[in-house]
């Protein structure tokens, strides 16, 4: 008797994407993850939902109206991880000029069905809010809509809405061989130092930067087509403006930088080189780390400089090899490989994708595998915590507050933001802070860090403070060393340090 209907490799969100479409759709399912849930690219992304502006003069016309349609989708579906952002966009001389700048807005303004953000707007620099980051040259701008994300909960989330759909994941393992014939794969993991043996009627391949290696070591063959990486990287530096609005800064070799509120700092991003090495360390380059600070200096009137830089990183991109010669013109288009003749069981390979289009990449990939799957189903559903509109955020807040009077005002709604309506499953019947338990960095509790555990695949005091959260950026050595700790007890002994 064969174990899963599919078993997909990589826990990053086209993996669980994946995942979550196919277990809504009566499929079972297994997920096979090395490290931890969103440990790779999907957490080192700009943490944007995005049309992709710059892909308009590459001729992208679908890709963008793809992700400009899913933009809207993400922020019905999950309104507390998704948030509208206006972004301020500043012409410079060159060959983007101004009414080349206002007629490429224009397009991205109609051709993604805009429903529920405003459009492009001309702002004047020297009285909007926007200005007083700006140097004094800058006279006026564009102003337009995307969407900021908090990417790595989105695939903690989706990979929820999978298990919670029947889903089987599985962190900490990793894929040791598969053998395939006719009818199944058949796999031996590695769980934990573990042997393990399943079997899977279709195997898809979503490990990003590493499926090279996962199709040349475990697989033993080759991928369908090459793959590039290209690996980008950001830094964070200390706020420098007080607005919420992002900004797009055009750059001297024709390339664009972000400049992005992120909490009480300043996340700039990103670069495009090749990448060689080891996906699981990638690491912005001194030089990459001073050419987003020249970057953003041109525009900023006040200076941003390496030494200044409080947490850099950087992601591989997993792109399909175009032959394109600068790793910025390369697609950023999706690919999905089947590979499902009659005599071999099916194998799926993903190249590329966006966080954007994590949805849309996952209901074509079950739509294509030759197995008896229910209808799409995603596209209305919300992901675990949503269930209310974009702009109700601030009143679930409010009503997680009265309900919870003991909250800070910040709290709860860092709580909606972070979980949604389920924000409740963690409060519970508590009545003050101290129900909640000791207090282990900022305003992160034991009763959060319980629920991150027990229900969210959180194993490791990293896990929590960089991908179920950031309260890595804030926290000190006495906070980190203080949650290792509590979350060691709670591992050991969930009942004693439940009950404290």
């Amino acid at each position: 008797m064969i174990d899963f209907d599919i078993a997909i490799i990589g826990g990053g969100i086209n993996g669980v994407g994946i995942a979550r479409d196919a277990a809504g759709r009566g499929l079972s399912v297994v997920l096979l993850e090395q490290n931890d849930l969103a440990s790779g690219t999907s957490s080192a992304s700009s943490k944007l939902i995005h049309g992709g502006l710059r892909y308009l003069e590459h001729g992208a016309l679908r890709l963008v109206r793809e992700a400009l349609m899913e933009r809207e989708v993400l922020l019905r579906t999950a309104p507390h991880l998704v948030r509208p952002m206006r972004f301020v966009l500043p012409p410079t001389p060159g060959p983007r000029f101004a009414p080349l700048l206002r007629f490429g807005l224009f397009v991205y303004d109609h051709i993604g069905a805009r429903r529920l953000l405003p459009p492009t707007v001309t702002i004047d620099l020297t009285r909007h809010l926007a200005g007083a980051a700006l140097k004094p040259d800058y006279r006026f701008a564009y102003e337009y809509s995307d969407c900021a994300v908090d990417d790595s909960r989105l695939v903690v989330l989706a990979a929820l809405d999978a298990a919670e759909g029947g889903a089987s994941i599985r962190t900490r393992t990793r894929l040791v061989n598969a053998a395939r014939t006719a009818g199944e794969w058949r796999l031996l993991l590695d769980s934990r130092g573990r042997e393990e043996r399943i079997t899977a009627r279709a195997l898809v391949n979503a490990a990003g930067p590493w499926a090279p290696h996962v199709a040349e070591t475990a697989l033993g063959m080759p991928l369908p087509h090459p793959m590039r990486l290209v690996q980008g990287s950001h830094i964070v530096v200390r706020r420098r403006f007080t607005h919420d609005s992002g900004y797009l800064f055009q750059t001297d070799d024709r390339r664009i930088v972000f400049a992005l509120p992120f909490g009480d700092y300043t996340l700039i991003g990103t670069t495009d080189r090749p990448f060689a090495g080891d996906p699981a360390a990638p690491s912005p380059s001194p030089e990459e780390v001073a050419y987003l600070c020249r970057a953003v200096n041109v525009y900023f009137r006040e200076t941003v400089a390496p030494d200044e830089v409080i947490w850099r990183y950087a992601g591989v991109r997993s792109l399909q090899d175009d032959g394109r010669g600068r790793p910025e013109d390369v697609t950023r288009d999706y690919a999905l490989v089947l590979d499902a003749a009659a005599d071999r069981a099916p194998l799926l390979t993903v190249y590329g994708g966006k966080i954007t289009t994590f949805r849309r990449l996952a209901e074509e990939a079950v739509g294509q595998m030759p197995l008896a799957a229910g209808p799409a189903w995603t596209h209305e559903a919300p992901l675990p915590g949503g269930g209310f509109r974009f702009d109700e955020v601030d009143a679930v807040a409010a009503r997680l507050q009265r309900r919870w009077p003991f909250l800070a005002a910040a709290t709860a709604l860092r709580l909606v933001r972070a979980y949604g309506l389920r924000a409740e499953r963690i409060l519970g019947t508590a009545t003050s802070m101290d129900d909640l338990g000791p207090v282990l960095a900022a305003d992160l509790t034991a009763a959060e860090v319980r629920y991150l555990m027990h229900v969210e695949w959180a194993e490791t005091a990293e896990d929590v403070l960089w991908r179920r959260s950031k309260f890595g950026l804030a926290a000190g050595a006495a906070e980190a060393q203080a949650l290792v700790r509590f979350m060691a007890a709670y591992a050991n002994d969930p009942a004693g340090v439940g009950a404290q």
